[in-house]
């Protein structure tokens, strides 16, 4: 596997930071903006977009804070890559935003970037904070 870069993007979103937990840390709130469908048991979420499916262990959180899944190589191990979806609050003007942590190949990064921007923008929608 090639090397993949770290990479962070942040949204500002207009919600509250506890509405938008629940879409950022639940199966169904995920299913509703991030994938087609998604299951968990768990520690352990399945992402399924079209017919793929992708495994992920929710390897730490912060209630109204914080996400972080590791995704699960074939060998059911967690990989050295993950994506995390963290909340930001300013303590002056109470503006929200989301803060995506994520991992891509040079070669997909600006693919990988436009991904993530579509997806926020579908959870925008979901909020009704377009």
């Amino acid at each position: 596997m090639d090397e993949k870069t770290k990479y962070e993007l942040e949204f500002p979103i207009t919600s509250s930071p506890q509405l938008l937990y629940q879409y950022i840390s639940t199966p169904s709130g995920l299913s509703e903006w991030f994938a087609d469908n998604v299951n968990s048991r768990g520690e352990f979420f399945t992402f399924i977009w079209n017919d793929t499916e992708e495994k992920a262990r929710l390897s730490s959180k912060k209630s109204g804070e914080k996400v972080k899944f590791r995704w699960i190589d074939d060998s059911n191990n967690d990989s050295e890559y993950y994506f995390e979806l963290r909340i930001l609050v300013d303590e002056i003007t109470k503006d929200v935003s989301l803060m995506v942590v994520d991992f891509a190949e040079d070669d997909d990064m600006a693919e990988s970037k436009q991904l993530w921007e579509n997806q926020v923008s579908d959870l925008k929608h979901v909020l009704g904070s377009v």
